[in-house]
């Protein structure tokens, strides 16, 4: 399906989203963003922002930081625009982000429910894409509907659907992630709408070499014991070599 199609399709579902507003769904991306470390001096990036729904909670956050919100709808970013007047520290792109001349770089990168509805075979670009436009320490926070979920959505609630709606497993992520220097950090499942779980939250970091002989190695609490033992006996019998009680 061309970019053109799918852009026609989400700017007749940009009214839909007027009238459903903030839901459930962004206030809990909201806190899995401020779980993952999202700062109020970050400078961040939303992609699939629709009219601007997720982007109003995070621009509210950033009092010190700046937000660059982007979609392929060219008629949602215009409603977002407009919604959002009332923010200086919102940058505002539209069209396809992998051929975006974006040159700024992000301590978060934040894609709330977008990654199912872009075809599979532009998930290597896309990723290749984040992982140029994240600092070396930022963070890439995905959001995206269970695919056993969303696979029974599928085959029960068709209607539901927009117009491409993927499940994305884990597999697929993982494989676009460490080709393009990323890496899955932390991968939760877990229920807004429903008792089971019907989405699941992604932290990925860059993949980069790290020199873990500047870290000091935390003690475990045994050794910890241990060597407060040891400090006791020492004092109590007045001995200087203590090595054999850790």
């Amino acid at each position: 399906m061309t970019n053109s199609k799918v852009a026609d399709w989400y700017d007749k579902f940009s009214t839909q989203q007027v009238n459903t507003g903030i839901n459930l769904r962004h206030k809990s991306i909201h806190e899995w963003c401020l779980k993952f470390g999202l700062k109020k001096t970050d400078n961040v990036l939303e992609i699939g922002c629709g009219i601007g729904t997720q982007s109003q909670l995070i621009a509210e956050y950033l009092t010190r930081g700046k937000l660059t919100i982007n979609d392929i709808s060219e008629k949602s970013v215009d409603i977002a625009k407009e919604r959002l007047k009332k923010f200086n520290n919102i940058n505002y792109s539209k069209g396809d982000i992998i051929g975006q001349p974006i040159i700024d770089k992000f301590d978060f990168i934040i894609l709330p429910d977008v990654i199912e509805h872009i075809p599979l075979e532009n998930h290597f670009k896309l990723f290749e894409k984040l992982n140029g436009l994240l600092k070396d320490d930022g963070t890439i926070l995905i959001h995206i509907p269970f695919p056993n979920y969303l696979k029974w959505v599928h085959k029960n609630k068709p209607e539901l659907l927009q117009v491409i709606d993927q499940p994305i497993t884990t597999d697929i992520l993982a494989k676009n992630c460490y080709s393009n220097g990323l890496y899955i950090d932390k991968l939760i499942t877990y229920k807004i709408w429903i008792e089971k779980n019907d989405y699941q939250i992604l932290k990925l970091k860059k993949n980069i070499d790290i020199d873990f002989s500047e870290y000091t190695i935390k003690p475990s609490i045994k050794n910890r014991a241990y060597r407060k033992l040891s400090l006791l006996m020492s004092k109590l019998f007045n001995k200087h070599d203590i090595n054999h009680f850790y």
